[in-house]
């Protein structure tokens, strides 16, 4: 293993825990696990509309880099770069 791939590794394994928690604090739209967890709190102790459309956007773009990461990752085991 290169240390490119290993850094990579690396950084799949913060992203996930990252993804995770981003994932974790939305708010539940509904009944379900999101209640279970919280998420039936009610609309005062949600967040605002400008905080939630921040962390959907950063929760997307977590993502996708998580997703580019696996990709770039799968193409270096399958071509052996690295």
């Amino acid at each position: 293993m290169t240390i490119v791939k290993i850094v990579l590794e690396v950084i799949v394994v913060i992203a996930s825990i990252l993804l995770t928690m981003l994932i974790l604090m939305h708010r539940g739209k509904g009944g379900g696990l999101s209640d279970m967890f919280g998420g039936g709190l009610g609309s005062s102790a949600g967040t605002s509309g400008v905080a939630e459309k921040n962390l959907n956007r950063f929760t997307i773009i977590v993502a996708l880099i998580w997703v580019a990461l696996i990709i770039a990752l799968d193409l270096m085991t399958k071509y052996k770069i690295g």
